[in-house]
């Protein structure tokens, strides 16, 4: 019987599990997407007993689709939202509160108030991250201070924390083990990305027990083996990476110098800088991309928080549009004599500005603006925002030539707006045969350690272009438009404001 390979794609606004066959093609495909709540303004929480259902449930689905049961299954691999944060009981399992998203802002003052105290500058000398309550630790540091006698437990050893990757190991072994991989843990505030280990002193600054914390392993380990009770049998888990860094494995950016940008609810990029730690000079972010053999290869991130958000919104919350894929057709139809702009910081601005307090704007409206200059803007915005993160990472990184940008996620299959991203980045764009690069990433992952999949250099090789996108726009009207971007950003930001 064939070996297959699963892969656990936990999202932000979904679960999915492929099944990927010895050819590494998709032969079975589950997905289920989950409430997303809204306590407050900012703030932005998941149920993890809905995101451990939904996760089993694509699980089965996808190995009925496969035909394959959980025998057939080499091994598991699990990529996942980064930076949102579950606290659980290590004696029942249940977690204390909601799983508070990455996106959420509630420790937006907190954030200000290290900052002010002046503990940024060695924050970032040990993590790479900035002080923004995009990462994990200001959010522990909450549930700690806000869950009845939560912190007193955790101080105790009664709880565990973990990103998402860490609270379905645990869920999938039954408790038996609670460790994440170098690429989660290093987005959490709380670990030094040069010693590679959790830091005592970051800890003490965020007031977070080391008790809580889980065992930081490789991104391709021994992560336990799924309870056979669960889907008949024992399937182990041999990859873990966050979602971002898997996709930079599924792109095959294993060389200094390549880049790749995800295109999910949020966008983000990354550009490889091999065995250097490169500091940023230009607010991104210096991160792990992943580990593999005990060596680290560092990458330079930068992030935005709203991409496929904003169209979530202009069908479910403006309802301009019934289905996400209408957008693209609907801003063809765009007057283009209209220049609208919309900054969508619907939880505050990412690289290069984080500005924790922006929020939403469109400009440039007049009686004329309908449906399609909306739609049109929302598209624009991620191209926008990409130039952004790339003209600061030209700016931060010396490597030689001229980088291709590797795309991927569900808004690549657009063409266009990747045509557009191509004309204001002014370079070309690659869009893969595969687009479930994140998924790829996991399963690539587990298959390699468990033997059944091939080595770097040749799963490199086996990388496929479905199509390039060349720069097609004159550079004038480029200039202009991005003058425009700049300006609507300018206005848009907090510190701007009077």
């Amino acid at each position: 019987m064939q070996k297959y390979i699963l892969a656990i794609d936990q999202g932000t606004t979904s679960s999915r599990a492929i099944v990927f066959d010895g050819e590494r093609k998709i032969a079975g495909v589950g997905q289920k997407e989950f409430t997303q709540h809204f306590p407050q303004d900012g703030w932005v929480e998941h149920d993890p007993e809905e995101i451990w259902e939904s996760v089993t449930w694509s699980i089965k689905t996808a190995l009925d689709k496969a035909r394959a049961g959980a025998g057939d299954i080499a091994a598991i691999g699990i990529t996942n939202q980064r930076e949102t944060v579950v606290i659980w009981d290590r004696a029942t399992g249940k977690p204390i509160h909601n799983a508070i998203v990455w996106q959420d802002r509630r420790t937006a003052g907190y954030c200000a108030e290290l900052k002010k105290d002046g503990h940024e500058p060695d924050v970032t000398e040990r993590t790479g991250l900035l002080l923004d309550p995009y990462f994990s630790g200001t959010k522990v540091k909450w549930l700690l201070d806000h869950v009845e006698g939560a912190r007193a437990r955790a101080e105790k050893g009664e709880l565990a924390f973990g990103t998402v990757d860490t609270f379905l190991i645990w869920r999938l072994t039954g408790g038996k083990v609670h460790a994440t991989d170098a690429t989660n843990a290093s987005r959490t505030l709380l670990y030094n990305i040069g010693t590679n280990q959790w830091d005592d002193s970051l800890c003490a600054l965020l007031d977070v027990p080391v008790a809580l914390l889980p065992a930081v392993k490789d991104c391709a380990d021994d992560f336990g083996v799924a309870d056979a009770g669960l889907f008949g049998a024992a399937i182990p888990i041999l990859g873990v990476a966050g979602d971002q860094h898997a996709a930079t494995i599924g792109q095959a950016c294993f060389e200094p110098g390549m880049l790749k940008s995800t295109y999910g609810t949020g966008c983000f990029a990354l550009l490889n800088t091999g065995t250097d730690r490169v500091p940023s000079k230009n607010r991104l972010l210096t991160t792990i991309a992943y580990r593999l053999d005990g060596k680290t290869t560092y990458a330079l991130e930068g992030s935005i928080f709203i991409a496929g958000a904003a169209v979530q919104w202009i069908r479910d919350g403006l309802k301009l549009v019934k289905h996400a894929s209408e957008t693209g057709p609907l801003a063809r139809t765009a007057d283009p004599s209209q220049n609208v702009y919309m900054v969508p910081a619907f939880v505050g601005l990412g690289a290069p500005w984080w500005d924790a307090e922006a929020r939403g704007a469109i400009f440039g409206i007049t009686r004329n603006t309908g449906p399609a200059e909306i739609a049109k803007a929302a598209l624009e915005a991620v191209s926008y925002q990409t130039r952004d993160l790339l003209e600061a990472m030209r700016k931060d990184w010396q490597g030689d030539g001229d980088t291709v940008l590797r795309v991927d996620g569900g808004m690549v299959a657009s063409n266009w707006t990747m045509q557009f991203l191509a004309d204001i980045l002014d370079a070309p764009v690659d869009r893969p045969t595969i687009l479930e690069t994140t998924a790829l990433g996991a399963a690539w992952l587990a298959g390699m350690k468990a033997g059944v999949w091939p080595g770097m250099a040749e799963f490199a090789e086996s990388w496929a272009r479905d199509e390039r996108f060349e720069p097609q726009m004159d550079a004038e009207t480029r200039k202009a438009k991005i003058a425009g971007w700049d300006d609507a950003v300018r206005r848009t930001l907090t510190s701007q404001m009077q």
